[in-house]
């Protein structure tokens, strides 16, 4: 039995945070179009195209009288692929998928299936005003989008483009709305966050759009910053981060590997030495951060010792929230082309890293015992519980039904594998 249509488009996300934004901004876009369902994909691995390709005929059969539009990295990268599906009705690229015409046509019959342009010509990155995030108590916002820089592994600059910012003023008018609407933390979210604004007028830095952000919204509580670059880190970025209580004390690193020589075939910027002494800096100057941090294991070439090297890193570096993707060749990419390790060992390391992560937390949550911390309540379950996290971005469940989005004080008492219990304090 197909499911009741609404006035609203159902949207399936993939991916990144700066999907699950777009897919805000499309919502918004898109009203009265009940009888459409979304996809928009990810293409940063295969089983993301995999999972995608599964989405989209699974909608069809859920929906047979419904237009199925498929959009996101994936799309734009092979739109050809995905408009060559029976059940799809339309492709859209990342540039248009955020233009509200876009979905006007649906209906018309002689419309062009795909709408796909050159996601490298494509300069700049409007700032879309939206009012909140449905089912999420935490905010995000896009302030860049792009990459200019050419990993070896990665395709995403095919399906994001070059690099682009978006102006300061639209960003502090973005959180702004947001916190106005009730929203205590927001995530500025980026391909590249940390090369912000190389391409505005007078080159405002990462840093610098931050330390403006906090003093002309004083209302917003929480800031986090998603995944950064180390090596591009400034002054004015390390400033913030270190000193500015309001940003929280939790940086997530694109780190991707411990291992001199992989990491210079994987053609990054920085060194196994420059991760450490990063990651020493800042702790030496605010001893509560935590750090989360990306890994590929199994990246073509790597040797056991050089896996070891980075299992090391996350002893060295005493990094936390590990994020972790067995190598996936992507098409057209210079590491396709390279030895590739066995599938059998990439699933292998990865899943040696993730428990090595796993650790990890519930070490930090054992040191946790016994502190008093503020939580942004995500969600209430049925149990008349609530789960949120807290400023270390620790995994909290409080025995009482809490407000989602609100923030509560909450001591916690009880350390687990995967989240902390914590007792609310009122007063």
């Amino acid at each position: 039995m197909s499911p009741p249509v609404t006035d609203m488009p159902e949207i399936i996300t993939f991916g990144c945070r700066l999907n699950a934004y777009d897919s805000e901004v499309m919502r918004k876009h898109a009203p009265g179009r009940g009888d459409a369902v979304i996809v928009n994909t990810c293409a940063v691995t295969a089983e993301a195209t995999r999972q995608a390709r599964q989405a989209i005929r699974k909608a069809r059969r859920r929906r047979p009288e419904a237009k199925i539009v498929v959009t996101g990295c994936a799309a734009q990268i092979d739109p050809a692929f995905f408009a060559a599906m029976p059940e799809v009705d339309r492709v859209l690229g990342n540039e248009e998928k955020l233009k509200p015409e876009s979905f006007a046509d649906l209906d018309i019959a002689r419309a062009e299936k795909v709408s796909v342009n050159d996601i490298m010509a494509v300069t700049e990155t409007a700032g879309h005003l939206i009012e909140g995030f449905e089912g999420r108590a935490r905010a995000f916002v896009q302030i860049q989008t792009g990459c200019d820089h050419r990993c070896t592994f990665c395709i995403i600059p095919y399906g994001r483009g070059n690099s682009r910012s978006v102006p300061v003023g639209a960003v502090v008018e973005q959180v702004r709305r947001l916190v106005d609407n009730g929203y205590r933390e927001v995530v500025l979210t980026g391909v590249d966050l940390t090369s912000y604004g190389a391409d505005l007028p007078g080159r405002p830095s990462l840093g610098r759009l931050v330390q403006r952000l906090l003093k002309l919204v004083p209302d917003l509580p929480r800031l986090r910053l998603s995944s950064i670059d180390s090596i591009e880190v400034d002054e004015a970025l390390f400033e913030v981060v270190t000193g500015e209580a309001r940003v929280m004390p939790h940086l997530h690193l694109s780190l991707q590997a411990g291992d001199d020589l992989v990491l210079k075939r994987m053609k990054r910027r920085h060194l196994r030495d420059d991760a450490i002494e990063f990651c020493q800096k800042v702790r030496s100057a605010r001893p509560d951060v935590v750090f989360g941090a990306d890994f590929i294991a199994g990246f073509p070439t790597e040797t056991e010792e050089q896996f070891e090297n980075t299992l090391g890193l996350v002893e060295e570096c005493d990094l936390t929230f590990l994020h972790v993707f067995p190598y996936s060749p992507r098409p057209a990419t210079p590491a396709a082309k390279m030895p590739q390790t066995p599938a059998a060992v990439r699933k292998a390391r990865a899943a040696r890293l993730r428990a090595v992560g796993e650790a990890a937390v519930a070490r930090l949550h054992r040191r946790l015992v016994g502190e008093t911390r503020t939580m942004l309540v995500e969600r209430s379950l049925d149990d008349g519980s609530s789960i949120g996290h807290t400023e270390e971005f620790a995994q909290v469940r409080a025995p009482a039904l809490l407000a989602p989005g609100s923030l509560a004080r909450v001591r916690l008492a009880h350390a687990g594998d995967t989240n902390m219990t914590g007792e609310p304090l009122h007063g």
